[in-house]
């Protein structure tokens, strides 16, 4: 069965291959800012959690301290006699 003449004479392959946008995406040249220098990907996630690398450093260090420094004498204070009240 052979195609039927366009009354118009409008193709739209020949149109998309006259256009040369493999991608079919007519606004990807005037999008792709967004996605380059200072707006990248990873450029945008490095501000999102602004001193979290510090507060990670120093929550280590003070458990590291703690651990090391101050032991807790009265781990056993349940047992003892002296802690529990008579009722």
């Amino acid at each position: 069965m052979a195609q039927r003449p366009s009354l118009t004479g409008f193709d739209p392959k020949k149109m998309a291959a006259a256009a040369g946008n493999s991608k079919g995406d007519p606004w990807a040249r005037a999008e792709a800012w967004r996605y380059s220098g200072p707006f990248s990907r990873w450029n945008r996630f490095k501000g999102a959690l602004p001193g979290f690398g510090i507060a990670t450093v120093a929550f280590a260090g003070y458990v590291v301290a703690e651990q090391l420094f101050f032991k807790d004498e009265h781990k056993d204070h349940a047992k003892e006699a002296h802690h529990t009240q008579a009722l």
